[in-house]
């Protein structure tokens, strides 16, 4: 409802316009206008409400370039409200509530952009890489409950897994007691030369959103959380304690794309029936967490010590995967149903609930960018 108000507004300032045109050129008793009007200024005039019009088109069509087009009609509407400022001065009310709006969309777009370009060049780098098909005796050399599990997921006969684009939705906190937000995310995996890039957009308030882009690029962690796109509420890049938290984040969700665990990079090791620990090295660090499983083969949690933070200050804390439900995708069976828990000392933080929404194997392309 808001951003169909918001378009009426943008409608309504653009049609205003017409009236210095309509000024200039004496089509009309125009009253309002007092001040005489050139007609190349009324051409501008005509030009500007032709740019809102433009732009509100573009907003309700979802279209990116919405922002930049009324960004412009903002500069030139103001030039032209400035020239005529006795008798058009309260249109720079609505031109400040259209640049409010504007300006985010803009950053949003640009934030966007730069993610994508990201998982652009992360899933370019398997674009040679070789169609390998599983086949049960590459499994022999693994834990019986891992085989069990690769066998259970469907991952026998079919290709191996070197990328992986993904779509979500969820809800989480910020802190133990705030409340559930919502938020959708794409992430893409290089799953050969281990990589993700994730983009989320977070519904705060009604146009109102924070953008997050985590990832994880030769063996370097980064994340950034902007509001708005503009302003800046956490980030940490490359350090120690990130690197290694953005490499156990990439292990623990290897549970999405099965065919990993045969990587050169994971070893197992046996804990127990129903355990298996995997041990992750790349670019010199090494991290590890244990894989859970049920009778029947399916991954129940994943558990780790994990760093809770982004700077130097960050403490190791235990972490927590739950599965919740499980569905096939590409005919591989998935745990796409995940709880995320901090356990904290002052107890257990549930910080995120997580669904997948759409998988693909080993596609290339980007998906579209998130409205």
């Amino acid at each position: 409802m808001i951003k169909y108000i918001f378009a009426l507004v943008m409608l309504i300032h653009g049609l205003i316009h017409f009236m210095g045109f309509a000024k200039a050129f004496g089509y009309g008793n125009i009253a309002q206008l007092t001040k005489e009007i050139t007609k190349p200024s009324g051409l501008l005039w005509l030009v500007s409400a032709l740019l809102f019009i433009t732009a509100v088109v573009l907003f309700l069509l979802k279209k990116d370039s919405w922002s930049t087009i009324s960004i412009i009609a903002f500069a030139l509407s103001q030039i032209l409200i400035i020239s005529v400022w006795k008798d058009a001065k309260f249109g720079s009310i609505a031109n400040i509530i259209i640049l409010l709006i504007a300006i985010p969309s803009f950053a949003t777009n640009r934030f966007n952009s730069i993610a994508n370009e990201e998982a652009k060049v992360l899933l370019a780098g398997t674009l040679n890489s070789d169609k390998v098909i599983i086949t049960k005796e590459m499994l022999t050399n693994l834990p019986p409950v891992i085989q069990k599990w690769l066998t259970h997921s469907g991952v026998i006969g079919k290709q191996k897994i070197n990328t992986v684009r993904l779509q979500q939705r969820g809800t989480l906190k910020t802190t133990m007691k705030s409340k559930w937000i919502r938020f959708t995310a794409n992430q893409y995996f290089n799953v050969e030369d281990p990589a993700f890039v994730w983009k989320a957009n977070v519904e705060m308030m009604p146009l109102v959103t924070l953008n997050g882009r985590d990832k994880f690029i030769n063996g370097k962690g980064s994340l950034v959380i902007k509001a708005l796109s503009l302003f800046t509420v956490a980030k940490g890049d490359d350090n120690e304690k990130i690197n290694s938290a953005s490499m156990i984040r990439y292990l623990s969700e290897t549970m999405w794309f099965p065919t990993a665990a045969l990587n050169n990079y994971i070893k197992w090791e046996v804990v127990d029936s129903l355990s298996a620990k995997a041990i992750m090295t790349y670019q010199g660090v090494t991290v590890s967490g244990i894989f859970k499983f049920n009778e029947a083969g399916d991954i129940v949690a994943f558990t780790a010590n994990r760093y809770y933070g982004t700077d130097d200050k960050a403490s190791e804390e235990k972490w927590l995967i739950e599965t919740t439900g499980y569905k096939n995708f590409n005919d591989i069976r998935i745990p796409y149903k995940n709880k995320v828990t901090w356990q904290l000392k002052e107890g257990d933080f549930n910080w995120a609930d997580i669904e997948l929404t759409s998988l693909e194997f080993n596609c290339t392309e980007i998906y579209a960018p998130m409205k």
